[in-house]
């Protein structure tokens, strides 16, 4: 690639803007753990929701789109889209809930909801398995793309990438804490927005695409556009569509897609100003997130059919990149490298963008689990402010380290990305119901975690996966699998609850008072305490849910009407744009009647 000064100056232009940040809010964020993790908890709605879409953003998650498109098509990206269901769920239902829970981290939430050595367990246990395990298994496929990335555009060797890319993001991250990450996310997420819309412009255009018009009747390209499954293709049908949404948005547990809401997610609604912001934030962030975002990645992707159809011609464009860092989703990084100085510069710079916002939040939420549900409950109890700040800076470079010789060792996102799925499946069920129904206990989420994992592990690593679900002598269809491991992992939970006594009453009374979830799940909780005479309702504010759902309904028709609107106004189906526009249009006008309704004024 042929890097000019400008766009040096750009790239290391906005690596000192964004390490100035760093240290320009350190010596705030290190007063206290409570402003190191959630910045006081004073943050405005506009603020966290921009942020959450900048650490969504990701190195990986162009690679991750770009792999699903030119393997299963546009519609491939069902995998992911499906989470906006959940999304909505967290925006109406449970934001509000988990800023009156005034926790500290998602994972405290275990000891307020739950109660005794089980509880205890529970959260320092998932302190390690989330904030270690898999956090760094989602920074290690961040990292992958970064490496690709470095590789094909800059003729990096993988090492050299993780050391750059991890040195810059660890000191800028240890030094700023939660208010660096989210001040510098705000400006990560426009300089990321401008080289994704950028990129995409110019690279469709290229005189060897051709055009938008020349990539839709492209030879590669025709089978690869439908934003719908083949109807045709009952297998195809079945993975890209029915599970995703009939299945894995309720049943699967994955970083930033936890149903329920929780991870980073949570943080920042935990970081909010109040409930009404915690929601704001939340909502902003699923508009932005599969609305407006998505499509300059698939044009690149379709477009890259075009110039790459094949991971053989990726081979021969790039020798120097290794066999084993070889797959469809390094066509996005292929397709990066015709851009012109300047724009080369913009896009270099979104990329480091992307990869710093993401991995800046994982180590922040990460080491927040490490200091609060794990380091102050188990080692030092009575550790001061300083020592855990402290704490979490050694556990932000660590938990770089760890996911960067993972990083190495990988191949591919998506590969990451069905790992993560099978490990949560049937585990997603228990977050939703957990604040609703008073009988599940910690044991049910004991029992659901190890179930998943272990399920998940038997498939990866034995002979079980070839017998269950080979095409031709399995006994179950081949798509089965992240089916059987939900219903199996739900089953065993179930039985474990029944099997389990309940949590203590004084338990289930303080947390219902202290949340007010209210529904038909606390009935025999409720009469129990006014049989005792406990006061545990307080006002007579109906049940929020039923209107909370409605509105879910109306924010999924929203924001999918408008995401499938655009891709139809940039294929040019302008008949479909339109309905699906008007569709969008009554859509919003119904969702903000029925949000004045739940809020005065959410905003």
């Amino acid at each position: 690639m042929d890097i000019q000064t400008l766009d040096y100056f750009i790239i290391f232009g906005f690596f000192a803007i964004v390490l100035f940040i760093g240290i320009y809010v350190s010596k705030k964020s290190g007063k206290s753990s409570s402003e190191y993790f959630l910045s006081g908890r004073t943050m405005p709605w506009w603020l966290l929701g921009l942020s959450m879409v900048a650490t969504t953003f990701s190195t990986d998650t162009p690679n991750l789109v770009t792999d699903l498109v030119r393997t299963n098509g546009v519609s491939g990206n069902w995998g992911w889209w499906c989470f906006l269901v959940t999304g909505m769920l967290t925006v109406f239902v449970y934001a509000k809930l988990w800023r009156k829970s005034n926790v500290k981290t998602d994972l405290e939430f275990y000891e307020l909801r739950y109660g005794g050595k089980a509880a205890s367990f529970l959260r320092k246990f998932r302190a390690i398995y989330l904030g270690v395990l898999f956090n760094v298994i989602t920074m290690a496929s961040v990292t992958l793309a970064a490496i690709k990335i470095g590789g094909v555009m800059l003729g990096l060797e993988p090492w050299q990438t993780v050391v750059a890319a991890g040195a810059i993001t660890v000191v800028f991250s240890a030094l700023g804490g939660f208010k660096g990450v989210v001040y510098s996310d705000f400006l990560l997420f426009f300089v990321a927005m401008a080289g994704a819309i950028g990129a995409a412009y110019y690279l469709v255009n290229l005189p060897e695409v051709g055009g938008i018009q020349a990539v839709i009747e492209n030879e590669n390209v025709k089978d690869k556009m439908s934003i719908l499954p083949d109807f045709s293709d009952k297998k195809a049908l079945i993975t890209m569509l029915i599970i995703p949404l009939a299945v894995q948005w309720w049943s699967s547990w994955y970083p930033g897609g936890e149903p329920g809401g929780g991870g980073y997610i949570a943080q920042r609604m935990l970081a909010a100003k109040n409930e009404n912001h915690a929601i704001g934030a939340t909502f902003f962030f699923n508009i932005m997130h599969y609305a407006l975002r998505p499509w300059p990645w698939i044009v690149v992707a379709l477009a890259s059919l075009v110039v790459f159809p094949d991971i053989a011609s990726i081979s021969a464009a790039f020798p120097n990149v290794p066999a084993d860092k070889l797959g469809h989703d390094l066509a996005y990084s292929a397709m990066l490298t015709k851009l012109p100085s300047g724009l080369l510069g913009v896009v270099l710079a979104s990329l480091v963008a992307a990869y710093m916002s993401t991995i800046s939040t994982q180590l922040n939420w990460g080491s927040s689990y490490i200091v609060f549900d794990f380091y102050k409950q188990q080692i030092n109890p009575n550790a001061s402010e300083k020592q855990m700040v402290a704490v979490g800076r050694i556990s932000t470079a660590v938990l770089m380290v760890l996911s960067a010789f993972l990083a190495l060792a990988l191949q591919n996102a998506m590969g990451v990305f069905n790992l993560l799925l099978s490990f949560g499946a049937g585990t997603g069920l228990i977050f939703i119901l957990r604040w609703f129904w008073w009988r599940i206990n910690a044991w049910s989420e004991i029992t659901a975690m190890f179930s998943s994992g272990i399920l998940a592990i038997l498939l990866e690593t034995t002979s079980l996966k070839d017998i269950l679900f080979n095409p031709e002598t399995g006994v179950f269809p081949d798509w089965g699998e992240l089916p059987f491991i939900m219903v199996v992992t739900s089953i065993i939970w179930l039985a474990a609850t029944f099997l389990t006594q309940p949590e203590s009453k004084d338990v289930l009374r303080s947390f219902y008072k202290k949340i007010q979830p209210g529904g038909p799940g606390w009935a025999k909780i409720i009469e129990e305490a006014e049989v005792d005479n406990v006061e545990i309702v307080k006002g007579d504010e109906k049940w929020s849910v039923p209107a909370g759902i409605s509105a879910m309904l109306l924010g999924v028709v929203l924001i999918y009407s408008i995401m499938f609107a655009t891709g139809y106004w940039i294929y040019g189906e302008t008949n479909l744009a339109m309905i699906l526009t008007g569709v969008a249009a009554i859509s919003g006008f119904l969702l903000i009647r029925a949000w004045n309704k739940m809020k005065d004024n959410i905003l």
